[in-house]
């Protein structure tokens, strides 16, 4: 499984603008040296890298460092601070002239250019609901699903959406066919 380089950088930062330099440098000690090696050095945002080494075991530390090993809060928290940086300048104000539902609809193209392999379908989408099922996502974690959720929270709240609020109700994590989340809006 592999993840590009754009939500890889977002790591750093997140950390960086959340907990400082002192911060940065503990969590660049309790990193193995692999995921050092990147996050040192420039990461490039079309490369794509392995997303367990280089994603998954240091958002863990995030957690561990900082989180008291809170996965959902700082996963959800990363996510929502993705959003934002994706979602800056023109493409912020792009973002809120469609509706919500043209939004969802564009999930598949969205989460496929940050990971890969998968797949995700909206089976249901209308004003106020939508249901999101990714249905390919071959080693998924509970940290990637969270940091998903918090990231598609913050970009329909960008878009104008109000008490926005998404349930993780069913999970590959846990054997089912598919993570599935169900998101509410005004």
């Amino acid at each position: 499984m592999q993840v590009r380089g754009s939500i890889v950088s977002a790591l750093p930062r997140f950390i960086q603008d959340k907990f400082g330099d002192e911060g940065f440098q503990s969590w660049i000690r309790a990193i193995t040296p692999q995921a050092r090696d990147v996050y040192l050095y420039e990461i490039k945002a079309d490369d794509w890298y392995e997303m367990k080494p280089i994603m998954i075991e240091p958002m863990a530390q995030v957690a561990r460092l900082f989180y008291n090993w809170d996965l959902k809060a700082s996963a959800w928290e990363l996510g929502r601070f993705s959003a934002d940086l994706r979602f800056k300048g023109l493409l912020k104000i792009l973002v809120k002239l469609p509706k919500a539902q043209y939004m969802i609809g564009k999930a598949g193209e969205f989460l496929s250019s940050y990971y890969r392999p998968c797949a995700i379908e909206v089976p249901e989408s209308r004003d106020g609901f939508a249901v999101l099922r990714i249905t390919h996502f071959p080693e998924m974690e509970k940290t990637i699903e969270y940091r998903i959720a918090g990231w598609a929270q913050r970009g329909l709240e960008i878009n104008g959406c109000r008490n926005v609020d998404i349930q993780l109700s069913k999970s590959l994590t846990e054997q089912a066919k598919y993570s599935e989340f169900r998101i509410s809006w005004k």
